[in-house]
């Protein structure tokens, strides 16, 4: 009994070593490899949460670990992929071994908005059955997102490899990161449409998205996440105050 009750952190520290082993990835420029374990982490990451309201087996070090490993996997990582891709952006940079421009180490700023985001989350009782700003494994997963779609698509390179669209994208989810917006939880109390439509309509919307447009869809599902959730936040302050 006591060895299932370690289950969650079990899965939380699987979720730690993808990130340490995606950002070795990173040096050997497999960023690629280093995208699909952020992926593997996020499934880790929603697993080791359910199997601890599962089987009741909360405790302070497993909020703590849990913390921890995503602040490697869903903060130092992308933000070392944004890193390489920065360095990308600088033509002969990375092959003819010069001095890295400093503008690559906005890249970081990711990690720092990130642990800012999962400290505020640790003390900020109004996020239990929502959250306040985009939560850090939907963040990785769009910039672990590029690098796949650059690999599908071949003129995407040119999009994403452009820097104004690289800091652009890095100042956005920064401040995304830690902005006070209310979005909703895929948590269902029950699974009736009444009470539940803005998780069924973003569902459905995403498995559509992802049907047609595959990695391209990811970064479009985070930012019709946002903006569901938006309308969802209005739509329910109207209901209010009529």
């Amino acid at each position: 009994m006591k060895i299932i009750q370690h289950l969650p952190n079990t899965l939380t520290c699987g979720n730690l070593l993808c990130g340490c082993v995606g950002i070795v990835a990173v040096f050997q420029n497999d960023l690629v490899l280093a995208s699909y374990l952020i992926g593997v982490a996020a499934v880790l990451d929603f697993l080791d949460g359910f199997l601890a309201r599962l089987l009741n087996a909360f405790s302070p070090i497993g909020k703590e670990l849990d913390s921890l490993a995503d602040c490697v996997t869903f903060g130092v990582l992308p933000s070392v992929i944004l890193f390489s891709l920065f360095q990308q952006s600088f033509p002969g940079t990375v092959l003819a071994q010069q001095p890295i421009p400093p503008l690559c180490y906005l890249a970081f700023l990711i990690a720092i908005f990130s642990a800012l985001r999962l400290a505020k989350f640790n003390v900020d009782t109004r996020q239990t059955n929502s959250f306040i700003g985009v939560p850090t494994p939907a963040n990785a997963i769009l910039i672990g997102s590029l690098p796949l779609i650059m690999k599908s698509i071949f003129f995407a390179s040119i999009v994403i490899l452009d820097q104004r669209f690289l800091i652009g994208l890095t100042l956005l989810m920064s401040y995304l990161l830690v902005a006070e917006i209310e979005l909703f939880a895929l948590k269902f109390k029950n699974y009736a449409w009444a009470g539940n439509q803005i998780k069924y309509v973003f569902l459905i919307l995403s498995v559509v998205l992802l049907a047609s447009l595959q990695f391209v869809a990811i970064p479009l599902i985070i930012f019709l996440y946002v903006l569901l959730s938006v309308l969802n936040n209005r739509f329910s302050l109207q209901k209010i105050k009529d």
